[in-house]
């Protein structure tokens, strides 16, 4: 299964998880931390990324569930 990014976005009702590439969210919740917890049960399932925007659209974080080298190259 190819790993597949969740992303927590504004919604028209209130905020929804939608993963990388699709079209319709996945889940829509009331408040953004509903949605953050969502998110990172799929992250952490599909050993990808959750990326949390704000309301203007920006990233504000992110944090990885996958299999990061650790310490980091570089």
């Amino acid at each position: 299964m190819p790993k597949k990014n969740q992303h927590v976005v504004p919604h028209s009702n209130g905020w929804a998880v939608k993963s990388a590439g699709a079209t319709k969210a996945a889940s829509v919740h009331a408040t953004q931390a509903e949605a953050v917890r969502a998110a990172r049960q799929s992250a952490i399932e599909h050993k990808s990324e959750m990326l949390i925007h704000g309301r203007n659209g920006q990233i504000r974080e992110r944090n990885s569930y996958g299999s990061d080298p650790y310490p980091p190259k570089g």
